[in-house]
């Protein structure tokens, strides 16, 4: 026992030695402690080289650009007042000095099979796009850093039709990249390359100690061991004028009560250690460092064994990382039958906040985003107001539900009126079509329905006191339903926000009545989708860091995926200083 009490106390001290020297390493490390400040720095450099004297980009617009993937800990650099930049003698032999940039990447062609050398690029050029996120969160304007060529090589993807799930795919990515570096210690264990394999060794010894401590706690019941039935054994005896008197055997507690917590001990104990070792070797750090190896060693013959077994590791996604689940919160104000459940009843009991049901984001949602994105290329966010003015008189008649004090304001007056079109024409949340562009007509109501829901604010105590006299009968149609909602609504609500929704429902009804039911659905799917993107840009750090710690949600992946084609903020407002988008999270 005492040699598995020394072997147990070994492995931790071992385990708390190379976190504490592989955190030190990482704070002072360029490639992740100080990396804002060098990344910054690089990307004016970047900047100045990429342009011509009048001003032109030297290079293609989806040429990929020298974004920084690896190895800038191994360059010579130097302090700046705007940040570290890397010496003329360490840039002008950077290629063959081991660091790494997307535009190597994509030159990597005949280095991994067909199959896996698209998904291995864009996880390259997610972990390049991380490191540009962390300078915003640093409080870098990166904008005013980064060369022309780095936004249309983004925007180059944005504009492909049929590569939303791709570009979500990239943002969600780099949102798990962020995610780790905050929340997790697993990327101090690449501040240096030897340190994952040290990670793994100990890893291994501690799940081999745990299988020889239960294998011997396990004989040791099974056998019977003398020290099975109790804790502790006493011997007895009394002596009087010499004389003594025959032992009496004392018997105290039970073995089982240190064997069986020590069993289940030593499991919980490789649960955790085979969690770790997964962690090592199928997390996403781990295979941009093997890419960025590969990509160092193109030149060498790599046997066709190695590229399997490569390939087979890059295409496995680690389900144990914490990255976006692609789902929406969902919630609505106006429920005339509010649901009965006892998790419901509870939190209403308690004064809990409103639960929010998650639900997967339809491509449809995906498609309909990505459309108004593309249109925004030149940074002219709509708070619904184009999309409108697309649809002729049709849409001139709406604007006035736009011209309101607030976003906000404006979001809970069409979440109203979105809401009431949906009591008259109800459909299953979980439904959902097709998922190419153009969008089927049978989509747009799914997307303005989903994108009304994830966009919430509490005007709620106003609501639930104007629907408490509802009558709440199965037996109303949709018809009646919505009818009683627009005059209680119309007549009973303090809130004016309320009054304008039921003017506003009552206006898109109109359009069904006259025939118009296509696009009541598609004049709303078209706005959710533009007003979704126009509040994403925001100055609200801390929000969406509450939001990554969490795995991430839809309005900060927009918000990302903005910042990466240059828009961080709305129309008149200065950069970086958008107001927080409340409620939208």
């Amino acid at each position: 026992m005492t040699a598995l009490a020394a072997t147990s106390f070994a492995l931790t001290s071992a385990k708390i030695v190379l976190k504490y020297y592989a955190y030190g390493k990482a704070q002072r490390s360029f490639a992740l402690g100080r990396n804002p400040h060098l990344i910054f720095g690089y990307m004016k450099q970047q900047s100045l080289q990429g342009t011509s004297q009048d001003g032109e980009p030297m290079v293609a617009e989806d040429a990929p650009p020298p974004l920084l993937v690896m190895g800038e800990e191994k360059r010579h650099v130097e302090k700046q007042p705007l940040g570290y930049v890397f010496k003329d003698d360490s840039w002008t032999t950077s290629h063959n000095n081991g660091l790494v940039t997307i535009d190597r990447v994509w030159r990597m062609d005949n280095v991994l099979p067909t199959s896996t050398l698209k998904p291995q690029k864009d996880l390259c050029l997610s972990f390049a796009l991380f490191k540009l996120l962390r300078c915003r969160f640093a409080r870098y304007k990166v904008r005013t850093a980064a060369s022309k060529g780095t936004f249309s090589f983004f925007w180059s993807l944005l504009l492909k039709d049929g590569e939303h799930d791709r570009v979500f795919l990239v943002i969600s990515d780099e949102l798990s990249f962020l995610h780790d570096y905050y929340y997790s210690s697993l990327p101090i264990s690449y501040s240096k390359y030897w340190l994952p394999v040290a990670g793994i060794l100990i890893s291994l010894l501690s799940i081999a100690y745990c299988c020889s401590l239960m294998i011997t706690i396990t004989l040791l019941v099974v056998l019977q061991y003398d020290k099975s039935e109790s804790q502790m054994h006493c011997n007895v005896h009394c002596i009087r004028g010499g004389l003594m008197s025959h032992d009496m055997s004392k018997y105290y507690g039970n073995w089982y009560l240190i064997v069986v917590p020590v069993f289940f001990l030593s499991v919980l104990v490789m649960m955790s250690e085979v969690r770790d070792l997964a962690t090592y070797i199928y997390s996403n750090w781990t295979k941009v460092a093997v890419s960025c190896h590969l990509v160092n060693h193109a030149s060498s013959q790599h046997s066709l064994l190695k590229k399997k077994w490569i390939g087979l590791l890059l295409r496995r996604r680690c389900k144990l990382m914490k990255h976006w689940d692609e789902k929406i919160g969902q919630c609505t104000m106006l429920e005339i039958r509010p649901r009965t459940t006892l998790p419901v009843l509870l939190r209403r009991l308690l004064h809990l906040p409103d639960h929010k049901r998650k639900v997967k984001v339809p491509a449809a949602v995906k498609v309909c985003i990505m459309e108004v994105v593309r249109s925004t290329r030149n940074g002219d966010l709509s708070n619904g107001t184009a999309s409108l003015r697309c649809r002729g008189q049709v849409g001139e008649r709406l604007l006035w539900a736009c011209h309101n004090k607030s976003a906000s304001y404006t979001l809970l007056t069409w979440h109203i009126a979105t809401s009431i079109l949906e009591v008259r024409y109800p459909h299953r949340l979980d439904q959902q079509q097709g998922s190419s562009s153009p969008i089927p007509n049978t989509d747009y109501k799914i997307v303005a329905t989903h994108l009304s829901r994830s966009l919430y604010e509490d005007v709620k105590k106003d609501v639930e006191r104007v629907l408490a006299g509802c009558t709440a009968g199965d037996s109303l149609t949709p018809e009646a339903n919505c009818q009683q909602l627009i005059e209680v609504l119309s007549a009973d609500a303090k809130h004016e926000v309320l009054k304008e929704g039921a003017r506003l429902g009552k206006q898109l009804l109109a359009l069904v009545v006259e025939g118009e039911d296509d696009t009541a659905w598609k004049l709303l799917a078209e706005f959710w989708s533009e007003m979704i993107v126009y509040v994403a840009p925001s100055d609200n750090l801390k929000g969406h860091s509450e939001a990554i710690a969490r795995g991430g949600e839809l309005i900060t992946l927009l918000w990302v995926l903005l910042f990466h084609a240059g828009i961080v903020s709305r129309p008149g407002e200065d950069d970086g200083v958008a107001p927080t988008s409340a409620g939208v999270v």
